[in-house]
């Protein structure tokens, strides 16, 4: 099988790849946004399965997101987007559940703030009805490591601390991690991290000492709504394309997949996601890369430099020779 391009090697079945024989199937992670109540079950869940240290409680004026980002101690982030009107979108939008609501009469640019309050235990509009929203509405996603089919952390891993499992996800082996950071900068989701005072990379493993088990992974155990949902990579795809059919049938139009198609710049995500907006608005890369693709090419115009100064360099010594 010819190497896929947008890969530095490799084939799209990521486990016979890494040499593994009649691998399970590979399994993974969809999460739905359009059902996510930003609990943060996720999180805590996450953080006690695989004695995650705890990242403190920042308050980053950043909505009620006191996480603020996938890191060494956080991985799992539950994102809180508020948006005073859905982007490019003037008529109905989703509420958690997925049902259309009306987004409310345009309001001027130039208004101030609105306070949204808490989020609640029930849909947006359920209490005060559809009439009563205004255009504000709340966006919750959470984001977890995408264990990409073509995995530049590992390509770039000089001591084989990251691994892909038999299940396709990609783990980080910490005890033979040697700090390098280069994984860091390979990752096009900018989802691995250093632990201050330890100098090692730390992401989401995918509870893969669960999934030996038999088990669910933590996170998806304690989501309250199924928002994030694991299983078998082909059949959650399944699933997905028939949830955003569901809700363009319900008058949702901006729901989309990110990160299922096995085509796109990292061949699939292991981890993908429906979202209600772009992929921007949730701190995503709209067109993610492999960022090790075009190393073939460098390397070999490196050498193609590397052979031109060296045949000069004989040439002016022969020539002065002469």
């Amino acid at each position: 099988m010819l190497p896929d391009p947008n890969s530095l090697y490799g084939p799209l079945d990521p486990a016979p790849d890494a040499g593994y024989e009649d691998a399970p199937p590979r399994m993974g992670f969809f999460t739905d946004t359009s059902v996510c109540i930003g609990c943060k079950a996720c999180e805590v869940a996450c953080k006690e399965w695989n004695g995650v240290p705890e990242s403190g409680l920042d308050l980053l004026g950043m909505s009620y997101d006191n996480t603020g980002a996938l890191t060494a101690n956080s991985w799992r982030h539950v994102a809180f987007v508020e948006q005073p009107r859905p982007a490019g979108h003037r008529g109905a939008s989703a509420d958690v559940l997925g049902a259309p609501v009306d987004a409310g009469p345009d309001r001027p640019d130039d208004a101030g703030p609105q306070f949204l309050g808490m989020p609640g235990a029930q849909p947006p509009g359920r209490g005060s009805g559809a009439e009563g929203r205004t255009d504000f509405r709340w966006l919750m996603m959470s984001d977890v490591c995408k264990h990409c089919t073509h995995a530049a952390c590992l390509d770039v891993c000089p001591t084989g601390s990251l691994f892909r499992t038999e299940f396709g996800t990609v783990v980080v082996q910490e005890d033979i991690c040697n700090g390098c950071g280069y994984c860091i900068s390979a990752c096009p989701y900018g989802v691995i991290d250093q632990r201050k005072g330890d100098g090692r990379a730390w992401k989401c493993t995918l509870c893969y000492d669960r999934l030996g088990a038999g088990m669910t992974p933590a996170c998806a155990q304690a989501c309250p709504t199924e928002s994030i949902q694991f299983g078998v990579l082909d059949e959650l795809r399944e699933r997905a394309a028939a949830r955003v059919a569901t809700l363009h049938e319900r008058g949702v139009p901006e729901a989309r997949l990110y990160g299922h198609d096995p085509n796109d710049g990292v061949g699939g995500d292991g981890a993908f996601f429906l979202l209600l907006d772009e992929p921007e608005v949730y701190g995503l890369p709209p067109d993610p890369v492999v960022t090790t693709r075009d190393l073939p090419k460098m390397w070999k115009r490196a050498g193609l430099a590397a052979l031109a100064m060296a045949a000069a360099t004989v040439a002016a010594f022969v020539g002065g020779s002469s």
